[in-house]
């Protein structure tokens, strides 16, 4: 049977959270992709790449694999009813309820964190806990049914580990050598434990504003939750 796999396209979404797990999960037999949204106008990303949506929350079928992407724009997400009851009510038959980056921040909204491992990216992974998950340091994190990724290039690890569960280790190493998936990048400046110093502060400047606005946001989902 044909899976069905969907992924939550958003305002503010980081392009590359979606079209990383898009790319290498469109290239395995037998699955069908949906760009899931409340409508069907074109969507802007953090950046400015423009995605259409496929198909509605109304008229999505029931998906296998729901996938949640991060970015700009997941704070209006954690706050937004139709989106959230939209997930719980796919999270209740899909058999993989995903993230990528920032996306398990929705989730966690969402209830879907609660008692469960879970990660994201490394500048906002103290706001897992007042949602109810297990924060994890690592790059993917399974617990039962649930996968979420770490940052934003995370999402390609991701999207491997959740092939290799739908189909084989073989089918996503043939994956992996199809897109030339091999990381070997020019500075070792992708983890805050391994940046240099003046990097790392510069970076957590850049994220103050946004650490401020979402950490009120995740007081505020956390006290719904109870």
């Amino acid at each position: 049977m044909t899976l069905q796999i969907g992924f939550l396209l958003f305002p503010g979404i980081q392009q590359l959270d979606l079209t990383g797990p898009y790319d290498v999960l469109g290239s395995l037999p037998d699955v069908k992709l949906h760009l899931v949204w409340k409508d069907l106008a074109p969507v802007t990303s953090s950046t400015g790449l423009v995605f259409t949506p496929s198909t509605t929350f109304e008229e999505c079928p029931t998906l296998d694999v729901i996938c949640v992407p991060g970015g700009s724009g997941v704070g209006a997400l954690m706050e937004d009813e139709q989106t959230l009851a939209f997930l719980k009510a796919q999270a209740q038959t899909a058999r993989y309820v995903t993230s990528v980056c920032t996306g398990s921040l929705v989730l966690g909204a969402a209830g879907l964190l609660r008692g469960r491992r879970a990660t994201t990216h490394w500048a906002y992974h103290d706001m897992l806990a007042p949602l109810g998950a297990i924060p994890v340091q690592e790059r993917v994190v399974r617990d039962g049914n649930l996968l979420t990724g770490g940052g934003i290039t995370a999402g390609i690890d991701f999207a491997l580990t959740l092939a290799a569960e739908l189909y084989s280790e073989a089918a996503a190493q043939l994956v992996q050598l199809q897109i030339e998936y091999a990381p070997a990048p020019p500075f070792n400046a992708g983890r805050p434990d391994t940046a240099p110093q003046p990097v790392l502060e510069e970076a957590r400047k850049r994220t103050a504003e946004s650490r401020k606005t979402r950490g009120e946001i995740v007081a505020r989902a956390a006290a719904r939750l109870g």
